[in-house]
Parts: structure tokens; C-alpha cells; sequence
């Protein structure tokens, strides 16, 4: 039973007992007085009456028709005010007329009975008395009078109810709170209903056969509709399961002034023509359905009965299948699956959804006759006849080619990403490779004697090959984001020093420029997420405002809030500038790839418009995001980040060796009693990474060009290096295959890989051949230092 249907049934009343009479709210109790107790009732109940000049005789009541009473029920106008019943007999109208009719009607009266014997009830009742003496001044009608006016209104009802009883229509009437009034003989005797069994019980308590309708929800359903819309509702081709009969349930509401009385249900039989005429439109379609069937050779489309038994077979399916239809007729359609669906149940699972669902559509793996398997679409729906469910349509569509060429477009967009990621990794591995030549040399120049001119020229060098080298990382990051193979690696790390160093690696050239790093004192020491990615997206920011900012302020001001149910922190981080700002019909297209500003001012400075779009990118696939607003302030620019980063409980184990604001010089202090490996193919690089190695104060570095040959000194020597330098490609045997067989010898020593495939997704991989740490090509002097006195520096 429906949830709606159920509320349809009305809380139950209360039972009124049958030695209790109800009139308006005023309860009629039959207990009786002593005469001299009715007396004293009498005075202080009745009116006051006129004194009396003669002496009152009781007078007997006549013989004869004078003298008869008439038994009635009604409740007169005294009775409805006092509360009391004043006589359960009404004087007949003929002796109403005469003194000697009111003696003989005085010795009639029986005694008053009060409500309760409390004497304030008495008094209240008498005090309602007086306040109406003028309403026993209006003439009782005699209950002679009312007795004959009830008359024709019962034979009224009686002949209504002989009517309603006589329709030859099925009917129940159902009362406003859909309890069965009354049933008709034509429905007792359609539908074999007992009338004493269901007058009184609730419609859905109703065997729904019985009604008739197909069940208890939809019959509900209907009357829900009839009594809200106020207005006559069918429900159409009923079945009668015994006499074989199709019927249509009409529901009736009947209201009177917007208030519900009844509810009229009747049974309206089809007639032999009328059905006829259904077979026939019914035949029609199922002829129309079986030609159309049997011309789609494209498609199987068959029929299973209500368990899944094929019943029909069209050439499509012949085709698909394998089966002809004398072969598969009657069988189960779950010959088609496999038999592993078959083991889980699928089929069966199947018709039920269709039947839950109105339709069910599903693709997988089905089996010819001869046991190959073909990738199909499948749709069942469920079919009705009549309002009863009668089977199934089954649609079959062979979607093998489909399916492989969708494999072939996946394996096809598989190796173009191959090939791109090995064409990016090609590219910035021989481009990083000489710029590394180029800027370790320049780097080791810029520590000898030089004049002022010659420091200028390399200041020049620095900053060009510097723009060429972001050039490089901006093309590969945008192309690593737009594939998708850019993924995020979750580390824990400081928020402060990862700022702190990025402005320190931004530092303006203009002395006019004031950088600050505005940071909350309570902001947590240590988060979890992508440290790189974070970096990269403050580099672009901070680069951009020291890029754009000739004379002001360059303010970097971090907040954040925690977010205790998700265990977050929500970091927020300004880069406020004074700069040239961002022209106005540029602000659409701020983020967007390969756009810059059409601002004259700004085309004077050289990017790939690469860099915000990047932001964009990276900061989205962390889960936060960056924007733009003009600085209210002055003529400038405030861009924002905001992102979401882990909350940690414990902080990062710190480094044996106090930091210092140059890692260089930390790492001098130790260097000259540290031996170290470096394995470098190119010879330019490994004279310019020797050199580095030297101005660090390393006395004792072995250098090798080959794999093979790192892995016979390790060998040789097991405990003689504290770290080893290895380049990833080098012929003969690469820097992977060397780690691993140094791995094999249970060697622990920390392999730093320097390489110059700085593609996302490298360093995991690095990582799982046995490595510690990376560093990318070209190798900054500092870098170099920090890296190694992150694992020499105990």
C-alpha cells in the first residue's frame, strides 16, 4: 500500500455507547425522582407562575382518546435549553387546548431529571432558565406535527437507498472518510461481496478484486485525484480475474459547499463491442508491431514472457544471435549472457529493474549460438495489456565495431601522448642540457675577479639566458596541464619559506622597489600539499609584480583561516603592487593561454603569455583558484590565490645543520670531509659541475661518464661516497639501471639524479628506481648546495 494511499485512512473515532443520547452537546440521563424531590425541582427550575386565586384540584386524566399519549423521540425546545428531560411523552395536539387536557397532561409528566445531583449544576441550570423566560413563551410545536414531517422525508431515503441498491451498475458509496456505506446488489453480486463483511471497513481495506482495480495504490491514486481535482475520474480496462470481464472504475466525488459528503465507485462494465473493438485496435497494433519487427535486420528485437522466456523472434535477431526461431522459442533468454552474469544473477536482476524502473539499458559482453561474443546495447522494457503486465520487449544492438574503434582511438590518443610526453622530455632535456653548460659557467665566472665591465656583460648573459629558461619551462608546464599528465605531489612543507624564498628569488633590480612579506604571526608552520606547485604559482605572481613595478611597493601579505570539520586550512596569499596595472580591456582575457596585454606600457616587457594561464591551471587543479582586482590604492595590481592545504598534527623533521640565509656557506663547513660521485656523460657539464663542486670547498670528487663504470667504483669502493651525483641519460647503461644495480649491493648511499627531463611525473619515477632527491638542469650554485646539504648535512 502507497504511502498516499495509506493517508487517505482517517484517525479512528471514538465509540458512542448505546445507553447514551446525544442532543447538540447535552447528555440525557433517564435517572428519575421521588415526587417530592421533583416538587422542589420544579420550583427551582420551572418560571415563576402568577399567584393562583383559587385553589388548584388535581384532575385525573379522562378515559378515552383524551387520555392517550404518543411515544416520541424528539428533543423539545425546553429540553435543548434546560439541559433537563423534562418527559420522555408529548401530549397529543388535540388535548393541548384545554385545562382539564394540561391536568390530565400534568399527571403524565414524569419526573424532572437533572443532568448531575450537584446543586450548583442546579443552580447554574436555573439562572440559564431565567435568563430565557422569554423563549418559553414561543409555542412548542407538538411532536405530532414533527413526527408527520419526518415522515415523508424517511420514505424519502428509504426509496433513495432502494434505488441505489436496485442500479444495475457495480456501486459503493463510501462515506467522507472513506468507510463503505453502502454496496449495491448488483455489486454483491458481480463481484461475489458479502455486505455485512465490508460495510463499515475502510476502502483500502478492501480486497482490490473486489473494488474492482488492479490494486489497493492505484485505486488510491484515483480517489486522491477525484477528491483534489473535484472531478470524476476513470480508471480504465480493469480486469475481473474470475468472470473474465473488463471493467472501467468510475470515482465520483459528491461535495457540497466545497465539503466532501461521498464518494461514488462504480464498476462500468465494457460492453462485448466495446471490447471488440479494443481486440481489434489491439490485433492492429501487434500486426503493425510484428511487420515493423521483422523488417529491421539491424536490431534484434524479440519478446520474453513474465519470466523471461522467449516467446517471439525477428530476422535481426536470427542474424545477431545465431538462433533460428524454432531453436530459441521457449527458452530462457539468459542464453545470451555469460557465465559469469549468469552466476551473479543478471538476467533476473534485469527484468526486475525493467519492471522497478519502466525500462532498463544496459552494454556488455552477450554469446552467440556458437559461442562467440559480440559487445551489445541492451534494452528491456516491460509490456501491458490491459493494465496487466503480460512480458517483455527485448532490443539487441551490436556494438562490437563501435567498441573497437573506441579502443583504437583510446590506444591511438595513448601513443600521441607518448609521443608528446617523449618529444617534451626530448626537447627539454637538449635544451636544458647547454643551458646548463652555459649558466654553470657563467655562474663560476661571476665568482673570479672581474672588472665592472666584464660583471655587466655577465649580468647580461645571466638575465638572457634566465627569460630563455622560463621561456622553456612555461611551454613544457602549459603542455604537461593541457594533457593531463601534470599530477600533484603531497608533501609537507612551510608555507612562510617557501614565500620567504620565492621573494628572495625575485628580488627587484630597481632600488626603488620596496618587496615586503606581509605573513600572519599565528599562520601554522607546517601544511600538507604540492610544494612545486605552490612555488611555481607564486613565482609567476610574485616575477609578475617585480616585472611590472618600476618604483612603489611590492607587498606579498598571507592569511588564512582553519577549517576544523574538513581538517583544513584555507590560505589566502596577496601579491599587492604599485606598478602599471592591468589596461581594462585586458582584464577578460587575463588568464587566458598566449594572450598579452595590448597596453603599449606592457608590451615593452618580454613573456610567452603563458604564465597566468598557467597559474590558473595549477592553482584549479589543486582545488582553489586565482583572480585580479585593481589595487584601490594607486595605479597598480592585486592578484590573489586562494587554496586549500592540509592540516598536520606533528612539524617536519628539521636538518641537523642550522640553516644560514646562504646554504653555500653551511655547506662549506662540511664539504672538505665529504666524498662524492658524480656520473655526467656531457663533458662540458661535468667540467662546469667540478668546478661548482670545488668553489664549495669538495677536496675529494671521483667523476665518471658512464652508468656501467659509477657502478664498478661503488662496487670497488662501497663506503666511500657520502652522496652520488647521476645523470639519468648516459649511454651505455643510463642513470635508472645504474641506481638499481647499486640498489642490488644493498647500498644506501644517497643517488641525487641531475638531469635535465624536468617534466611533472619524472621525479616518481625517479623516485621508484631507488633514488633520493633530483636536481634540474640548468644547476644553480645554490641549489646544488641546498639539495646536498639536505642529505650530507648530519
Amino acid at each position: 500500500m502507497s504511502e498516499d494511499w495509506q493517508l487517505l485512512r482517517p484517525k479512528e473515532e471514538e465509540d458512542t455507547s448505546d445507553n447514551k443520547q446525544n442532543v447538540g452537546v447535552v447528555e440525557i440521563q433517564s435517572t428519575r425522582l421521588k415526587p417530592d424531590e421533583a416538587q422542589q425541582h420544579q420550583e427551582h427550575l420551572l418560571p415563576p407562575q402568577p399567584p393562583q386565586q383559587q385553589e388548584e384540584k388535581p384532575v385525573q386524566p379522562p378515559d378515552g382518546p383524551l387520555g392517550i399519549t404518543e411515544q416520541v423521540s424528539e428533543v423539545t425546545l425546553v429540553e435543548q435549553i434546560s439541559g433537563l428531560q423534562i418527559s420522555e411523552e408529548v401530549v397529543p395536539e388535540s388535548q393541548t387546548g384545554s385545562p382539564e387536557a394540561c391536568d390530565a397532561a400534568e399527571e403524565t409528566v414524569q419526573p424532572l431529571t437533572p443532568i448531575t445531583p450537584d446543586s450548583d449544576t442546579l443552580e447554574s441550570k436555573k439562572l440559564e432558565v431565567e435568563n430565557n423566560k422569554e423563549l418559553f413563551k414561543t409555542p412548542i410545536k407538538p411532536a405530532s406535527d414533527t413526527f408527520e414531517s419526518k415522515k415523508p422525508e424517511a420514505e424519502n431515503n428509504k426509496e433513495l437507498f432502494k434505488i441505489l441498491s436496485l442500479t444495475p451498475i457495480p456501486t459503493i458509496i463510501l462515506n467522507s472518510s472513506l468507510h463503505v456505506v453502502h454496496i449495491s446488489d448488483s455489486h454483491h453480486q458481480t463481484f461475489n461481496v458479502v455486505k455485512d463483511e465490508y460495510l463499515g471497513q475502510h476502502i483500502c481495506d478492501l480486497e482490490p478484486s473486489k473494488i474492482p482495480a488492479p490494486n489497493a495504490a492505484t485505486v488510491g491514486d484515483v480517489i486522491k485525484t477525484a477528491i483534489s481535482t473535484q472531478n470524476v475520474q476513470l480508471l480504465n480496462d480493469v480486469e475481473d480475474h474470475h468472470s473474465q470481464t473488463y471493467f472501467r472504475l468510475r470515482v465520483t466525488p459528491i461535495f457540497e459547499a466545497n465539503v466532501l459528503l461521498f464518494v461514488v465507485l462504480e464498476a462500468l462494465s465494457i460492453t462485448n463491442s466495446q471490447l471488440k473493438s479494443k481486440v481489434r485496435e489491439h490485433a492492429y497494433a501487434m500486426e503493425t508491431f510484428r511487420v515493423l519487427v521483422d523488417t529491421v535486420s539491424d536490431y534484434a528485437i524479440f519478446m520474453l514472457d513474465t519470466k523471461g522466456y522467449v516467446t517471439t523472434w525477428n530476422a535481426g535477431a536470427a542474424i545477431l544471435k545465431g538462433y533460428t526461431a524454432e531453436e530459441i522459442i521457449g527458452k530462457h533468454f539468459s542464453v545470451f549472457h555469460g557465465e559469469e552474469d549468469r552466476a551473479k544473477g543478471k538476467p533476473a536482476k534485469e527484468l526486475v529493474l525493467a519492471l522497478h524502473d519502466g525500462k532498463v539499458e544496459d552494454e556488455g559482453w552477450r554469446f552467440r549460438k556458437d559461442g562467440s561474443r559480440f559487445w551489445a546495447n541492451v534494452t528491456i522494457t516491460p509490456v501491458h495489456q490491459f493494465g496487466h503486465h503480460v512480458g517483455f520487449v527485448k532490443v539487441t544492438r551490436d556494438l562490437t565495431e563501435r567498441k573497437a574503434a573506441e579502443a583504437r582511438l583510446i590506444a591511438a590518443y595513448d601513443e600521441t601522448s607518448k609521443l608528446k610526453s617523449d618529444f617534451l622530455a626530448n626537447m627539454s632535456h637538449e635544451i636544458r642540457t647547454p643551458m646548463n653548460g652555459v649558466l654553470g659557467a657563467l655562474s663560476l665566472l661571476n665568482n673570479t675577479d672581474l672588472s665592472q665591465q666584464q660583471r655587466e656583460y655577465t649580468a647580461i648573459i645571466e638575465e638572457s639566458t634566465s627569460v630563455l629558461l622560463q621561456l622553456i619551462n612555461d611551454i613544457l608546464d602549459y603542455s604537461k596541464l593541457t594533457s593531463g599528465s601534470f599530477s600533484l605531489t603531497t608533501d609537507v612543507f612551510s608555507v612562510e619559506n617557501v614565500v620567504n624564498g620565492v621573494i628572495q628569488n625575485c628580488q627587484p633590480n630597481h632600488t626603488d622597489v620596496e618587496i615586503k612579506n606581509i605573513i600572519d604571526p599565528n599562520f601554522p608552520k607546517h601544511v600538507r600539499g604540492d610544494p612545486l606547485g605552490f612555488r611555481q604559482i607564486l613565482q609567476n605572481l610574485i616575477g609578475n609584480a617585480v616585472k611590472f613595478t618600476e618604483k612603489g611597493y611590492i607587498h606579498v601579505r598571507t592569511d588564512f583561516t582553519e577549517d576544523q570539520k574538513n581538517n583544513d586550512y584555507h590560505v589566502t596569499v596577496e601579491v599587492i603592487d604599485s606598478g602599471i596595472g592591468v589596461a581594462d580591456e585586458s582584464m577578460g582575457t587575463l588568464f587566458a593561454p598566449f594572450t598579452r596585454s595590448a597596453d603599449s606600457t606592457a608590451k615593452r616587457y618580454q613573456g610567452t603569455g603563458l604564465g597566468l594561464s598557467i597559474c590558473k591551471s595549477l592553482a584549479e587543479l589543486m582545488g582553489g583558484s586565482v583572480g585580479y582586482r585593481t589595487n584601490p590604492d594607486c595605479h597598480g595590481s592585486v592578484f590573489w590565490l586562494k587554496i586549500k592545504l592540509g592540516r598536520i598534527d606533528a612539524p617536519s623533521p628539521r636538518s641537523a645543520v642550522c640553516p644560514s640565509s646562504d646554504p653555500c656557506e653551511d655547506l662549506k663547513k662540511i664539504a672538505p670531509r665529504k666524498q662524492l660521485l658524480l656520473v655526467e656523460d656531457n663533458m662540458i657539464n661535468q667540467v662546469v659541475l667540478l668546478k661548482m663542486l670545488s668553489s664549495l670547498d669538495f677536496e675529494r670528487v671521483d667523476a665518471t661518464w658512464d652508468g656501467a663504470e659509477a657502478v664498478r667504483l661503488v662496487k670497488q669502493k662501497p663506503l666511500a661516497y657520502d652522496a652520488i651525483l647521476m645523470d639519468v641519460s648516459m649511454p651505455i647503461m643510463d642513470g635508472l639501471q645504474a641506481t638499481t644495480a647499486i640498489r642490488e649491493m644493498r647500498n644506501d648511499v644517497p643517488v641525487i639524479a641531475v638531469t635535465g627531463n624536468a617534466l611533472k611525473g619524472d621525479f616518481e619515477t625517479y623516485l621508484a628506481k631507488g633514488m633520493n632527491d633530483f636536481i634540474a638542469k640548468p644547476i644553480h650554485r645554490k641549489e646544488l648546495a641546498r639539495v646536498l646539504l639536505q642529505w650530507i648535512g648530519h
